[in-house]
Protein backbone atom coordinates (compact mmCIF):
# COMPACT_ATOMS: atom_id res chain seq x y z
CA UNK A 1 0.00 0.00 0.00
CA UNK A 2 0.94 3.39 -0.97
CA UNK A 3 1.50 5.68 1.60
CA UNK A 4 -1.48 8.30 0.96
CA UNK A 5 -0.86 9.80 4.87
CA UNK A 6 2.71 11.38 3.42
CA UNK A 7 1.34 12.37 0.20
CA UNK A 8 -1.28 14.25 1.45
CA UNK A 9 0.22 15.46 4.84
CA UNK A 10 -2.84 13.97 7.02
CA UNK A 11 -2.86 11.51 9.96
CA UNK A 12 -5.72 9.51 8.74
CA UNK A 13 -6.53 8.46 4.85
CA UNK A 14 -9.76 9.55 5.09
CA UNK A 15 -10.88 12.27 2.55
CA UNK A 16 -14.53 13.87 2.61
CA UNK A 17 -16.13 14.10 -0.60
CA UNK A 18 -16.55 17.36 -2.30
CA UNK A 19 -19.90 18.63 -2.72
CA UNK A 20 -20.75 20.40 -5.85
CA UNK A 21 -22.65 23.59 -4.24
CA UNK A 22 -23.09 21.38 -0.89
CA UNK A 23 -19.51 22.13 0.58
CA UNK A 24 -19.16 24.24 3.89
CA UNK A 25 -16.29 25.57 5.28
CA UNK A 26 -17.65 24.00 8.90
CA UNK A 27 -17.38 20.33 7.02
CA UNK A 28 -13.94 20.63 5.49
CA UNK A 29 -12.66 22.31 8.26
CA UNK A 30 -13.89 19.63 11.13
CA UNK A 31 -12.47 16.54 8.46
CA UNK A 32 -8.90 18.45 8.37
CA UNK A 33 -8.79 18.84 11.94
CA UNK A 34 -9.81 15.56 12.54
CA UNK A 35 -6.62 14.57 10.75
CA UNK A 36 -8.11 13.90 7.20
CA UNK A 37 -8.22 15.99 3.84
CA UNK A 38 -11.27 18.36 4.45
CA UNK A 39 -12.27 19.11 0.82
CA UNK A 40 -14.40 22.04 -0.58
CA UNK A 41 -16.10 21.74 -4.09
CA UNK A 42 -16.08 24.97 -6.28
CA UNK A 43 -18.49 23.99 -8.91
CA UNK A 44 -19.82 26.98 -10.38
CA UNK A 45 -17.33 29.59 -8.51
CA UNK A 46 -15.82 32.51 -10.08
CA UNK A 47 -12.36 33.67 -8.81
CA UNK A 48 -13.48 35.89 -5.74
CA UNK A 49 -15.65 33.58 -4.69
CA UNK A 50 -12.66 31.33 -5.01
CA UNK A 51 -10.10 33.39 -3.09
CA UNK A 52 -12.83 34.39 -0.54
CA UNK A 53 -13.60 30.48 0.43
CA UNK A 54 -9.88 29.54 0.39
CA UNK A 55 -9.64 32.47 2.94
CA UNK A 56 -12.47 31.50 5.23
CA UNK A 57 -10.56 27.69 5.18
CA UNK A 58 -7.33 29.07 6.28
CA UNK A 59 -9.30 30.86 9.24
CA UNK A 60 -10.88 27.29 9.94
CA UNK A 61 -7.81 25.14 10.06
CA UNK A 62 -4.09 25.17 9.19
CA UNK A 63 -4.36 21.65 8.39
CA UNK A 64 -4.38 20.16 4.94
CA UNK A 65 -7.32 20.84 2.52
CA UNK A 66 -8.23 20.27 -0.93
CA UNK A 67 -10.26 22.16 -3.35
CA UNK A 68 -12.41 20.43 -6.13
CA UNK A 69 -12.60 21.90 -9.78
CA UNK A 70 -14.87 20.20 -12.84
CA UNK A 71 -12.75 19.99 -15.67
CA UNK A 72 -14.45 21.34 -19.36
CA UNK A 73 -15.15 18.22 -21.50
CA UNK A 74 -15.86 20.31 -24.75
CA UNK A 75 -19.31 19.31 -24.58
CA UNK A 76 -20.62 22.28 -22.29
CA UNK A 77 -23.03 24.29 -24.01
CA UNK A 78 -23.54 28.56 -23.85
CA UNK A 79 -26.69 30.64 -23.67
CA UNK A 80 -28.09 30.82 -27.40
CA UNK A 81 -31.62 30.64 -28.88
CA UNK A 82 -32.83 27.44 -27.14
CA UNK A 83 -32.67 28.45 -24.14
CA UNK A 84 -36.29 29.83 -24.21
CA UNK A 85 -37.41 26.20 -24.74
CA UNK A 86 -36.09 24.63 -21.92
CA UNK A 87 -36.82 27.22 -19.71
CA UNK A 88 -40.55 27.61 -20.64
CA UNK A 89 -40.19 23.58 -19.91
CA UNK A 90 -39.33 24.06 -16.33
CA UNK A 91 -42.27 27.26 -15.89
CA UNK A 92 -44.30 24.75 -12.91
CA UNK A 93 -41.36 24.51 -11.36
CA UNK A 94 -40.72 28.11 -10.87
CA UNK A 95 -43.94 28.74 -10.41
CA UNK A 96 -43.74 26.60 -7.36
CA UNK A 97 -41.18 27.94 -5.57
CA UNK A 98 -42.62 31.81 -6.21
CA UNK A 99 -40.14 33.10 -8.82
CA UNK A 100 -40.06 34.45 -12.31
CA UNK A 101 -38.35 32.05 -15.02
CA UNK A 102 -35.22 33.71 -15.31
CA UNK A 103 -33.98 35.42 -18.13
CA UNK A 104 -31.33 33.93 -20.24
CA UNK A 105 -27.93 34.50 -18.67
CA UNK A 106 -24.39 36.09 -20.62
CA UNK A 107 -22.90 32.49 -19.32
CA UNK A 108 -23.67 29.46 -17.25
CA UNK A 109 -20.40 28.82 -15.97
CA UNK A 110 -16.96 30.94 -15.20
CA UNK A 111 -14.13 30.34 -16.98
CA UNK A 112 -12.18 27.39 -15.75
CA UNK A 113 -8.76 29.48 -16.69
CA UNK A 114 -10.62 31.93 -14.02
CA UNK A 115 -11.13 28.93 -11.12
CA UNK A 116 -7.62 27.93 -11.62
CA UNK A 117 -6.03 31.36 -11.07
CA UNK A 118 -7.85 31.62 -8.05
CA UNK A 119 -7.11 27.90 -7.03
CA UNK A 120 -3.29 28.53 -7.38
CA UNK A 121 -3.60 31.95 -5.47
CA UNK A 122 -5.09 29.50 -3.20
CA UNK A 123 -2.42 27.06 -2.46
CA UNK A 124 -4.37 24.19 -0.87
CA UNK A 125 -2.33 20.84 -0.35
CA UNK A 126 -4.00 19.10 -3.22
CA UNK A 127 -6.71 20.02 -5.99
CA UNK A 128 -9.00 17.13 -6.78
CA UNK A 129 -10.72 16.93 -10.51
CA UNK A 130 -13.53 15.64 -12.13
CA UNK A 131 -14.16 14.76 -15.82
CA UNK A 132 -11.21 13.63 -16.99
CA UNK A 133 -7.21 13.89 -17.07
CA UNK A 134 -5.63 16.98 -16.12
CA UNK A 135 -4.06 18.95 -19.08
CA UNK A 136 -0.02 18.88 -18.58
CA UNK A 137 0.58 22.23 -18.46
CA UNK A 138 -2.03 22.32 -15.33
CA UNK A 139 -0.10 19.00 -13.67
CA UNK A 140 3.33 20.39 -13.92
CA UNK A 141 1.91 24.00 -12.56
CA UNK A 142 0.25 21.96 -9.60
CA UNK A 143 3.74 20.46 -9.16
CA UNK A 144 5.83 23.21 -9.53
CA UNK A 145 3.29 24.72 -6.95
CA UNK A 146 3.90 21.81 -4.49
CA UNK A 147 0.23 20.87 -5.29
CA UNK A 148 -0.81 17.29 -5.51
CA UNK A 149 -3.44 16.29 -8.04
CA UNK A 150 -6.23 14.01 -7.20
CA UNK A 151 -7.95 12.64 -10.19
CA UNK A 152 -11.08 10.46 -10.54
CA UNK A 153 -11.77 7.44 -12.33
CA UNK A 154 -15.20 5.12 -12.50
CA UNK A 155 -13.21 2.27 -14.52
CA UNK A 156 -9.98 0.72 -14.71
CA UNK A 157 -9.01 2.37 -17.97
CA UNK A 158 -9.23 5.84 -16.65
CA UNK A 159 -7.38 5.15 -13.70
CA UNK A 160 -4.66 4.45 -15.59
CA UNK A 161 -5.05 7.16 -18.13
CA UNK A 162 -5.11 9.55 -14.87
CA UNK A 163 -1.74 7.87 -13.42
CA UNK A 164 -0.36 7.76 -17.39
CA UNK A 165 -1.52 11.95 -17.06
CA UNK A 166 0.64 12.77 -14.22
CA UNK A 167 -2.10 12.84 -11.07
CA UNK A 168 -0.73 11.46 -7.60
CA UNK A 169 -3.74 9.92 -6.54
CA UNK A 170 -6.78 8.67 -7.93
CA UNK A 171 -10.13 8.15 -6.47
CA UNK A 172 -11.67 4.76 -7.56
CA UNK A 173 -15.57 5.74 -7.34
CA UNK A 174 -18.06 3.24 -7.75
CA UNK A 175 -21.46 3.20 -9.51
CA UNK A 176 -23.01 3.24 -5.38
CA UNK A 177 -21.52 7.03 -5.01
CA UNK A 178 -23.91 10.08 -4.50
CA UNK A 179 -24.10 12.77 -7.56
CA UNK A 180 -22.21 12.46 -10.94
CA UNK A 181 -20.67 9.94 -12.57
CA UNK A 182 -17.50 11.40 -13.07
CA UNK A 183 -16.62 9.54 -16.43
CA UNK A 184 -14.75 10.41 -19.57
CA UNK A 185 -13.34 7.40 -21.61
CA UNK A 186 -17.47 5.98 -22.04
CA UNK A 187 -20.55 7.21 -21.48
CA UNK A 188 -21.44 7.14 -17.97
CA UNK A 189 -24.25 4.89 -18.38
CA UNK A 190 -21.57 2.42 -19.75
CA UNK A 191 -18.87 2.92 -16.62
CA UNK A 192 -21.19 1.38 -13.68
CA UNK A 193 -18.61 -0.37 -12.08
CA UNK A 194 -19.82 -1.15 -8.09
CA UNK A 195 -17.11 -0.05 -5.75
CA UNK A 196 -16.10 -3.73 -4.56
CA UNK A 197 -15.50 -4.47 -8.30
CA UNK A 198 -13.49 -0.99 -9.13
CA UNK A 199 -11.43 -0.85 -5.99
CA UNK A 200 -9.17 -4.18 -6.29
CA UNK A 201 -8.80 -3.43 -9.90
CA UNK A 202 -7.57 -0.09 -10.03
CA UNK A 203 -5.05 -1.14 -7.37
CA UNK A 204 -3.89 -3.79 -9.27
CA UNK A 205 -3.91 -1.67 -12.49
CA UNK A 206 -1.65 1.57 -11.00
CA UNK A 207 0.96 2.46 -8.78
CA UNK A 208 0.07 5.93 -7.63
CA UNK A 209 -2.64 5.99 -3.83
CA UNK A 210 -6.02 4.97 -4.42
CA UNK A 211 -8.40 6.09 -2.57
CA UNK A 212 -12.35 4.32 -2.67
CA UNK A 213 -14.98 5.49 -2.70
CA UNK A 214 -18.90 4.68 -2.99
CA UNK A 215 -21.35 3.09 -0.08
CA UNK A 216 -18.68 3.89 2.31
CA UNK A 217 -20.44 5.08 5.24
CA UNK A 218 -18.81 3.26 8.73
CA UNK A 219 -16.06 1.21 10.22
CA UNK A 220 -16.69 -1.53 8.11
CA UNK A 221 -16.78 -0.23 4.64
CA UNK A 222 -13.32 1.55 5.06
CA UNK A 223 -11.96 -1.87 6.41
CA UNK A 224 -13.52 -3.74 3.10
CA UNK A 225 -11.56 -0.69 0.95
CA UNK A 226 -8.57 -1.34 2.70
CA UNK A 227 -8.75 -5.13 2.19
CA UNK A 228 -9.47 -4.59 -1.31
CA UNK A 229 -6.12 -2.72 -1.51
CA UNK A 230 -7.34 1.14 -1.15
CA UNK A 231 -5.40 3.36 0.70
CA UNK A 232 -7.66 5.52 1.80
CA UNK A 233 -11.48 6.36 1.44
CA UNK A 234 -13.35 9.50 0.18
CA UNK A 235 -16.86 9.50 1.73
CA UNK A 236 -19.90 11.64 0.89
CA UNK A 237 -23.12 10.66 1.84
CA UNK A 238 -22.30 10.11 5.52
CA UNK A 239 -20.88 13.49 6.01
CA UNK A 240 -23.18 15.56 4.01
CA UNK A 241 -25.90 14.38 6.50
CA UNK A 242 -24.38 15.74 9.22
CA UNK A 243 -25.17 19.48 10.55
CA UNK A 244 -21.57 20.55 9.81
CA UNK A 245 -22.27 20.00 6.12
CA UNK A 246 -24.68 23.02 3.62
CA UNK A 247 -27.63 20.23 3.77
CA UNK A 248 -30.69 21.45 4.80
CA UNK A 249 -32.84 19.72 7.36
CA UNK A 250 -35.29 17.99 3.97
CA UNK A 251 -31.66 16.68 2.93
CA UNK A 252 -30.79 15.05 5.47
CA UNK A 253 -34.63 13.93 6.17
CA UNK A 254 -34.06 12.12 2.31
CA UNK A 255 -30.82 10.90 3.25
CA UNK A 256 -32.19 8.82 6.59
CA UNK A 257 -35.39 7.70 4.70
CA UNK A 258 -34.12 6.44 1.02
CA UNK A 259 -33.11 3.18 1.06
CA UNK A 260 -30.28 1.66 -1.31
CA UNK A 261 -32.62 0.36 -3.64
CA UNK A 262 -34.50 3.67 -3.79
CA UNK A 263 -31.82 6.40 -4.97
CA UNK A 264 -31.88 6.66 -8.93
CA UNK A 265 -29.38 7.51 -11.81
CA UNK A 266 -31.02 11.31 -13.83
CA UNK A 267 -30.35 13.76 -16.17
CA UNK A 268 -32.91 15.58 -14.98
CA UNK A 269 -31.13 17.67 -12.39
CA UNK A 270 -28.31 18.39 -14.22
CA UNK A 271 -28.12 17.63 -17.49
CA UNK A 272 -25.23 15.04 -16.30
CA UNK A 273 -25.63 11.47 -14.75
CA UNK A 274 -26.25 11.87 -11.23
CA UNK A 275 -27.36 9.58 -7.99
CA UNK A 276 -29.83 10.99 -5.63
CA UNK A 277 -33.30 10.68 -4.86
CA UNK A 278 -36.27 10.56 -7.41
CA UNK A 279 -38.56 13.19 -5.69
CA UNK A 280 -41.34 15.00 -7.45
CA UNK A 281 -39.00 17.31 -9.70
CA UNK A 282 -36.80 14.07 -10.61
CA UNK A 283 -40.17 12.84 -11.82
CA UNK A 284 -41.88 15.79 -13.62
CA UNK A 285 -38.84 16.39 -15.41
CA UNK A 286 -38.36 13.17 -16.49
CA UNK A 287 -41.90 11.83 -17.38
CA UNK A 288 -41.42 15.62 -19.74
CA UNK A 289 -38.67 14.07 -21.43
CA UNK A 290 -37.50 17.45 -22.50
CA UNK A 291 -34.05 17.84 -20.27
CA UNK A 292 -31.34 20.83 -21.98
CA UNK A 293 -27.82 19.91 -22.11
CA UNK A 294 -25.38 20.70 -19.43
CA UNK A 295 -24.34 22.98 -18.24
CA UNK A 296 -27.87 24.76 -19.15
CA UNK A 297 -30.10 22.12 -17.17
CA UNK A 298 -27.87 22.52 -14.30
CA UNK A 299 -28.32 26.46 -14.03
CA UNK A 300 -32.02 26.51 -14.83
CA UNK A 301 -32.99 24.23 -12.26
CA UNK A 302 -30.33 25.48 -9.94
CA UNK A 303 -32.35 29.17 -10.17
CA UNK A 304 -35.39 27.40 -8.79
CA UNK A 305 -33.62 24.21 -6.36
CA UNK A 306 -32.17 27.38 -4.41
CA UNK A 307 -35.03 29.14 -3.65
CA UNK A 308 -36.79 25.50 -2.29
CA UNK A 309 -33.39 24.95 -0.25
CA UNK A 310 -34.35 27.98 1.60
CA UNK A 311 -37.79 26.89 1.93
CA UNK A 312 -37.42 23.30 2.90
CA UNK A 313 -39.11 21.81 -0.04
CA UNK A 314 -37.26 18.86 -0.40
CA UNK A 315 -39.29 17.54 -3.24
CA UNK A 316 -37.71 20.34 -5.51
CA UNK A 317 -34.31 20.13 -4.44
CA UNK A 318 -31.35 17.88 -6.14
CA UNK A 319 -31.43 15.44 -3.13
CA UNK A 320 -27.54 13.75 -4.00
CA UNK A 321 -26.87 10.72 -2.20
CA UNK A 322 -25.76 7.29 -2.48
CA UNK A 323 -26.67 3.43 -1.90
CA UNK A 324 -24.83 4.04 1.39
CA UNK A 325 -27.50 6.66 2.40
CA UNK A 326 -28.99 4.01 5.37
CA UNK A 327 -26.01 3.85 6.57
CA UNK A 328 -25.71 7.59 7.28
CA UNK A 329 -26.88 7.65 11.03
CA UNK A 330 -24.36 9.89 12.86
CA UNK A 331 -25.41 14.04 13.11
CA UNK A 332 -21.85 14.73 13.94
CA UNK A 333 -19.01 15.02 11.82
CA UNK A 334 -16.16 14.62 14.24
CA UNK A 335 -18.86 11.29 15.31
CA UNK A 336 -18.40 10.18 11.43
CA UNK A 337 -14.86 10.67 11.05
CA UNK A 338 -14.02 8.83 14.46
CA UNK A 339 -16.61 5.81 13.42
CA UNK A 340 -14.56 5.76 9.92
CA UNK A 341 -11.25 6.13 11.84
CA UNK A 342 -12.29 2.94 14.16
CA UNK A 343 -12.09 1.02 10.59
CA UNK A 344 -8.24 1.96 9.71
CA UNK A 345 -7.09 -0.80 12.02
CA UNK A 346 -3.05 -0.62 12.77
CA UNK A 347 -2.87 0.79 9.08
Amino acid sequence: MSDLRGLLGIAHPIVLGPFGGLSSVALTAAVSEAGGLGSYGLYGYDGDRIRQTAAELRAATDRPFALNLWLPTGDEVTPDATYTAYAQALQPFFEAVGIEVPARPERFLPPFEEQLEAVWEAAPAALSVVYGVPPRELVAEAHRRGIRLIGTATTVAEAVALEDGGVDAVVATGMEAAGHRVSFLRAPEESLVGTFALVPQVADAVSIPVIAAGAIADRRGVAAALALGADGVQVGTAFLRTRQSAANDAHRAAIDETAAEESVLTRAMSGRLARGARNRAVRAIEAGGFIAPFPAQNWLTGRFRAVAGEKGLGQLQSLWLGQGAPLARLDDAEAVFAELAAGLGGS
